[in-house]
């Protein structure tokens, strides 16, 4: 898989290639950085590295950052997306290992690597970096609703980590295999990886995130698409506020529901049952029609990695007759997918 190319924002140079860090994950949703990397950017991955209690593994061989070093890494990138995305006091002593290895270190968490008092003594050390993609860019504006130029279409979610980002990647990718002028914009810390630049909207003060996406999807030709990742879900108790300004301020054409069919309770919050396809649909053309009152429903995709072929095709076919819609897995692709892309465009 190839990273997609386009106008970004917030515009990284990330020292490379990584060696993954994957810490104490028991969870693979948790490790969708990772994950993330080694799916749609292998060519800068080197090898994956974590601590007692990872059962994870990305499929890259395990070194050491020493030996990750010796084979050309030049930066370990915490591939862990974790709740609150704090940095595990587990984890500090080999991340110390890795700055004095020579490695660089990226992280995508909310915690600061330079609030971890030995990781600073350990950069100052080494002369090494400690670079946070989670930062925001500085001068966001206040969200207008100002109906911009262009087309735009969200990926959104029953929940978090589960296919939105993968999505948005694929019909990029689709929209330019087809000649179709477009952008991959990446709005979480993993996209913003894969693209290069972005905007981590879950890091922005609420009252300017949909400003921010205002910011990141701007005016365009009238042929124009802007393929814009989703965060959250609008159904997330902890997460939804990053969702509601996301899609105010994208102000999407198109959207496409993202779901994991084998998963019934919210990720990390599993008091509260994972919503329906039907009540996302609903809710997001509610809640959109407020800044676009054209707002439709592409399609869905679905992420049957946890399903067999056939019974995935069965799960397909059964939820496009039920729904009257393309349902898809970006993923497996074929003619479901093409159609899903077909219905995007129309």
């Amino acid at each position: 898989m190839n990273a997609p190319s386009g106008r970004l924002v917030n515009t990284l140079a990330l020292p490379q290639p990584y060696l993954l860090f994957l810490g104490d994950t028991d969870e693979p949703s948790y490790a969708k950085t990772a994950l993330g990397l080694v799916d749609w950017a292998p060519e800068r991955c080197i090898a994956e590295y974590g601590v007692a209690g990872c059962t994870v593994s990305t499929g890259l061989p395990f070194m050491t950052p020493a030996e990750a070093h010796g084979a050309g890494a030049r930066a370990l990138v915490i591939g862990v997306a974790n709740t609150g995305g704090v940095i595990a006091e587990s984890w500090v002593a080999a991340l110390v290992e890795a700055l004095d290895a020579g490695l660089d270190i990226i992280s995508g968490m909310h915690a600061r690597l330079g609030s971890v008092a030995p990781l600073a003594e350990a950069a100052v050390r080494n002369g090494r970096r400690l670079i946070d993609i989670r930062t925001p860019p500085a001068g966001i504006p206040v969200g207008t609703g100002r109906k911009r130029s262009g087309n735009r279409l969200l990926t959104v979610g029953t929940d978090c980590a589960l296919g939105k980002k993968y999505t948005a990647l694929a019909l990029h990718r689709a929209f330019a295999g087809r000649g179709i002028a477009s952008d991959f914009r990446a709005s979480g810390q993993t996209g913003i990886m894969i693209a290069g630049g972005g905007i981590p909207m879950d890091a922005v003060v609420s009252d300017f995130e949909a400003g921010a996406a205002e910011l990141l999807s701007p005016d365009a030709a009238s042929d124009h698409w802007d393929v814009i990742e989703g965060q959250g879900s609008l159904f997330n108790p902890a997460y939804a506020a990053v969702s509601l300004g996301l899609l105010h301020g994208s102000q999407p054409d198109v959207f496409v529901v993202c779901h994991d069919p084998t998963r019934t309770v919210i990720l990390g919050l599993e008091d509260f049952a994972l919503p329906t396809v039907d009540e996302v649909i609903d809710m997001t053309i509610r809640l959109g029609r407020r800044t676009n009152p054209a707002i439709r429903c592409g399609g869905i995709s679905l992420n049957t990695s946890g399903l067999d072929a056939d019974a995935a095709e069965a799960l397909m076919a059964a939820e496009r007759k039920r729904l009257a819609l393309p349902v898809a897995d970006p993923i497996r692709g074929g003619p479901a997918f093409e159609a899903l892309v077909d219905a995007c465009l129309a």
